[in-house]
């Protein structure tokens, strides 16, 4: 990852933060709704993650690997230590809910 794509992204911890729950129920006005819509926002950002780590760990793939060659691959080391540095689903999703960059609705709401 260049330094140009760092640019435009905001940065997100990678470890665990200390959260005010006041601040996560000003856009639904429940808590738990605002989990809900959080955790089903982590959910999708994993499933993203992990069918791009499994597309990219394909190319590495071959029908007759030996053990010896599975060690010695670099390139694919490093591939997965990338993805075990960045921020997990679940913080990248709080900051966007933070951020307002979730689209969500409750329909059981929008008939009342």
């Amino acid at each position: 990852m260049n330094n140009k794509e760092n640019v435009n992204k905001p940065t997100v911890a990678s470890t665990t933060v200390t959260r005010d729950l006041r601040l996560l129920d000003v856009e639904t006005q429940n808590v738990y709704e605002s989990l809900v819509v959080i955790s089903k926002r982590a959910n999708q950002i994993a499933a993203n993650l992990k069918e791009e780590l499994h597309g990219k760990l394909a190319e590495f793939a071959s029908s007759n690997d030996n053990l010896e060659e599975v060690f010695e691959n670099r390139e694919q080391i490093e591939i997965s230590k990338h993805y075990e540095r960045m921020p997990k689903p679940t913080l990248v999703a709080i900051d966007e809910f933070l951020h307002g960059k979730v689209y969500h609705r409750n329909p059981s709401k929008e008939q009342n």
